[in-house]
């Protein structure tokens, strides 16, 4: 009765592992379904949601939800929300469960970009091709934008997800908030910004500072798709260990961005690593081992969803694509 309904689902049985072929070229498994079709039928869907996520409400609120849409809606691939919605998939749930969540998310996203950007910190002018907030609508009302699509995250996550037991949406909205705190993105932020400039940062410490800054949403991002359509404990660690190598993966692709694309390519200014004497991993062990620290980062991701074959193919696919994209 009830109380079944707040448990999670048992693990399906173990599937075969997917082939060794899939972990070299996960391509292969994506070509299946056809990714870049994929990527962009989610795109659409997730754009209309995030579009329909903020409504001026009265004349008082105009500027600081005007200031909140144009951070929200300025593009991007909108990579989190989409592996949310693939993660649910993955575990028999809908898009229609997960999207909730998945706006939630890039709203957190772009809370983080709105107040990276901010001349406190990363101090950029340029954002996904178009100014940043604070350039456009000044650095106090940016500040407030990103504190009110923090908070907004919440209430949209809690208030429109439905078909979903009380007890894992509460689980959702507690790893969102984990996500973005002390051992989530503010955390690792205040690492990179203490690292820069630093003599004799390790490896380790990188690491560390992009597990939290980086990989943290991903991971919330693919655990909480999980979460939603009922995946077991043994599952949802599957899908950590997945997400904690492609978030690593994704920033090691962004530093070697940083120093062989230009800022038309990128959207946001080229070098700028290299300016602030930023540490990444291509100052630390050099641009070709990098590369090859992707891949590898990638492989390992592609492992951790083995067990669930083919219907696992969309983020597989993702995985191959963050180091293969171009911006």
């Amino acid at each position: 009765g009830a109380a079944e309904a707040f448990t999670p689902r048992p693990a399906a049985p173990r599937r075969a592992p997917i082939s060794r072929s899939a972990t070299v070229a996960p391509e292969e498994a994506a070509t299946a379904f056809d990714l870049k079709e994929y990527l962009e039928t989610k795109r659409v869907n997730v754009e209309k949601a995030l579009d329909e996520s903020l409504v001026v409400t009265c004349p008082e609120v105009k500027t600081i939800t005007e200031s909140m849409k144009y951070s929200l809606n300025a593009g991007g691939k909108r990579v989190r929300p989409i592996m949310c919605i693939a993660a649910c998939e993955m575990f028999g749930g809908t898009e229609e469960m997960a999207m909730p969540t998945a706006v939630a998310l890039e709203m957190i996203h772009t809370m983080s970009l709105v107040h990276d950007d901010l001349p406190a910190m990363d101090d950029d002018d340029l954002r996904r091709g178009v100014p940043t907030n604070h350039v456009k609508y000044g650095e106090d009302i940016a500040i407030l934008a990103g504190d009110a699509l923090l908070s907004t995250a919440f209430e949209h996550c809690a208030t429109y997800t439905k078909g979903v037991p009380a007890e894992r949406v509460v689980e959702v909205l507690r790893r969102l908030g984990e996500s973005v705190g002390a051992v989530g993105l503010a955390g690792g932020q205040v690492m990179d910004l203490q690292c820069e400039g630093k003599e004799g940062v390790t490896l380790q410490q990188l690491q560390w500072i992009h597990a939290h800054k980086t990989a943290a949403l991903l991971k919330v991002a693919v655990t909480s798709g999980a979460i939603l359509a009922g995946a077991s404990p043994e599952e949802v660690k599957a899908c950590e260990t997945y997400a904690l190598d492609v978030g690593l993966a994704f920033q090691v692709a962004d530093d070697i961005l940083d120093v062989t694309a230009s800022t038309e390519e990128l959207g946001k200014t080229a070098g700028k690593d290299e300016a602030v004497d930023k540490t990444t991993y291509v100052k630390l062990i050099g641009l070709e081992e990098s590369k090859i620290e992707a891949r590898r980062l990638v492989d390992d991701a592609v492992k951790a969803l083995s067990p669930f074959g083919e219907k696992a193919a969309p983020l597989i696919g993702i995985a191959d694509y963050i180091v293969a994209r171009k911006n």
